[in-house]
């Protein structure tokens, strides 16, 4: 498995199931612009795909760095995105879940 693929399945491992309650969606991860991995957030769960997802509901694309930090909790994941490290392609408002899903 990839250096990011250890990110994200340290995210995964940190995924609150409470926060998940009636949630079906699929959150996507572009990072280094080659590295594609979804998480899958159903019925209180949580799996992880390596691969592009094209019926994901949100896109995060950054960097391994930015990635790693984000979900180490050194970097703040908004501050990422307002400066431009972090963008966000689909439904926003979804996205600010994930500190709900996935907490520090």
């Amino acid at each position: 498995m990839t250096d990011v693929a250890n990110v994200v399945e340290t995210m995964k491992a940190k995924f609150n199931p409470a926060a998940a309650a009636g949630l079906d969606v699929i959150f996507g991860f572009r990072i280094d612009e080659s590295k594609h991995f979804n998480l899958i957030v159903k019925d209180g769960a949580c799996a992880l795909q390596e691969g592009e997802n094209p019926d994901a509901n949100v896109t995060l694309v950054t960097d391994s760095d930015t990635m790693a930090g984000i979900v180490s909790g050194e970097t703040d994941g908004m501050q990422a995105f307002m400066g431009g490290k972090l963008k966000v392609e689909g439904d926003m408002m979804l996205s600010m879940k994930l500190s709900e899903l996935f907490p520090s």
